[in-house]
Formats: structure tokens, sequence, C-alpha cells
């Protein structure tokens, strides 16, 4: 007598399905840290910026007495050398000696209007990029 049953080969729906659940969960966790990952790394261009703004501001200060209004001031007075490629991506905002504030500009890959704000009597940084705080 012959049996019916032939052994099959490969895997059930139902465990496929069990997979691509654990998977959806896994990336439900892992999409929203990467994504907060990859904005820390294009902020901490601008964070290297204003940091090397405020620097430069001190040194103008001392020099002129007064606080600079921009950036161009800075860099008209020698104290900073920006890169072609980060006045693409950022523009830079002082409201000294309080703040130096970077915005986004269409060309950087996160998008236009994205903004990163340095407070210097706080010293903290805050926007775009930085863990928000509850």
């Amino acid at each position: 007598m012959q049996n019916n049953k032939t052994k099959r080969n490969g895997f059930t729906m139902i465990e496929i399905m069990v997979v691509v659940v654990i998977i959806a969960i896994l990336a439900a966790f892992a999409v929203p840290i990467y994504i907060d990952y990859v904005e820390s790394a294009r902020a901490s261009e601008a964070k290297s910026v204003i940091s090397s703004i405020s620097n430069a501001s001190v040194m103008y200060y001392q020099t002129n007495g007064e606080w600079p209004t921009s950036v161009e001031e800075l860099v008209g007075q020698g104290q900073l050398d920006l890169e072609k490629s980060t006045r693409k991506k950022w523009d830079f905002e002082l409201q000294m000696p309080e703040f130096i504030t970077a915005t986004s500009k269409e060309e950087m890959a996160g998008g236009a209007g994205k903004s990163v704000i340095y407070d210097r009597e706080r010293g903290k940084y805050t926007g775009y990029g930085t863990p928000e705080e509850e």
C-alpha cells in the first residue's frame, strides 16, 4: 500500500507571516532611531561652524569693542573662513552676544528651513539634529 501523503519542503504561509511581523516590529524601532542619527550627523556640520563663528565673534569683540552683526563681517576681517560647500547648505545669523542660528538651504540633503540655534550663555544647542528636551 502506498501512502498518499507526500513530504513537502518549504515554509507554510503562517511561518512566513510570523517572520514578516517580527521584521516589521524591529523596523518600527530601528527607523526612528536611524532618522535621528542622520539628522544629528547633518546638523553636526552646522554645530562645528557655529562654534567657529562664536570663537571668531569673541576675537572680533576684543579687537573692535563691539559684536559683529553678520558672518560676512567676520570673513571680511579675516576672523573666519567658511568653506563654499558650507555656505551653500547653511545661512548663519548672529544675534550677539546671546545667539547664533544656522538655517538650512535647499542644497542641504535634509531640506530647507531646518534651524540649529546655539545659546552662548547656556552653551547649549537646540533645534534640528539635537535631542528634544521633555
